[in-house]
């Protein structure tokens, strides 16, 4: 009686802001990278706080050395990276202070990443941390942003993805 109200379809995917602060379009990002969504579409965040957490359930797929970056990937297959600030691969993993290593399983606002965020505006381009799906093009959703201004972390739904 009840198995027709979870047909293929009407699933949709929640992704929560990792981290509290403004929310800017990714086509304002001060980094083409992002800005022209080479590496997928998202939404971008002007941090306010130092706790990124987990956007949506999934696996955490990549965590770099530089620790700037964390990938995750959900059970439905989408790629979510949180990028936090730009050019901060160049830090060398000074200001990150990661919760989470490759292969651990994760649930939407769990702690992913400490930053210091004071650190990363001295000694990189922006404090500015992309939300991107990596892989939308190669999956069957649509993915909608909010027009929300202001996120709060783990509760703020910042981008939906729906069955086409």
């Amino acid at each position: 009686m009840f198995k027709n109200l979870f047909k293929k379809g009407n699933s949709k995917t929640e992704m929560v802001a990792p981290v509290a602060g403004e929310l800017i379009s990714l086509e304002d990002v001060p980094d083409p990278v992002f800005s022209q969504k080479m590496m997928g579409d998202g939404i971008a965040i002007k941090p306010s706080d130092n706790q990124i957490v987990a956007p949506v359930d999934g696996e955490v797929v990549q965590l770099p050395e530089t620790k700037h970056a964390v990938g995750l990937r959900t059970e439905d297959g989408i790629e979510v990276l949180v990028h936090i600030g730009l050019e901060t691969v160049s830090l060398n993993g000074e200001g990150f202070t990661p919760n989470v290593k490759t292969g651990d399983q994760v649930a939407k606002g769990d702690p992913l990443m400490t930053c210091d965020f004071d650190y990363i505006r001295e000694n990189a381009s922006s404090d500015i941390t992309p939300v991107v799906i990596t892989n939308g093009q190669d999956t069957d959703k649509t993915f909608t942003m909010t027009e929300e201004s202001n996120g709060k972390t783990g509760e703020t739904v910042i981008i939906t993805a729906s069955e086409k």
